[in-house]
């Protein structure tokens, strides 16, 4: 069963994130009081442990929850296989899924001069919010299919 791991804020951007224990995400807007959130479409942004896990295998060390700036760290779900338009139920919200991936600024963000890599280019995810609510580390995460069903996971 896919499920969340962590929320992670922070208040400034190209910082690691703190872990929360749970997150209120607002319509249009993402995580309220994390400095990501606003009107536009990576209003949230997600990780799976297992993209982190492939640079613990590689050596990396210190890649806790949030290292990687991420709003949410998720387990049991490949998020960058997850196409555009995606609706993800988590926690009491509904997100779409806007962008998989980024560019990274100049030569490499904060975190990847931290840690020797950045995993959010290639495989984080951003999500703007439908539904508004809480999430907290152990929700679950429902993906919406494109008939609109949920399947059973």
């Amino acid at each position: 069963m896919p499920k969340v791991l962590a929320v992670n804020i922070s208040e400034t951007k190209g910082v690691p994130k703190q872990e929360v224990e749970k997150g209120y995400f607002e319509v249009e807007h993402g995580l309220v009081g994390d400095a990501h959130a606003g009107e536009w479409h990576r209003q949230v942004s997600l990780l799976g442990v297992e993209s982190v896990d492939k640079l613990r295998a590689a050596g990396l060390k210190d890649l806790t929850n949030g290292r990687f700036a991420e709003n949410i760290t998720t387990e049991g779900l490949i998020l960058h296989e997850l196409p555009i338009g995606t609706r993800l139920h988590i926690g009491e919200t509904v997100m779409e899924v806007t962008q998989i991936g980024k560019t990274c600024h100049n030569s490499g963000c904060a975190i990847k001069r931290a840690t020797g890599d950045c995993v959010m280019p290639r495989e984080g995810i951003f999500a703007r919010v439908i539904v508004p609510g809480w999430i907290k580390p152990g929700d679950e995460i429902k993906v919406q299919e494109r008939d609109g069903q949920l399947p059973l996971i």
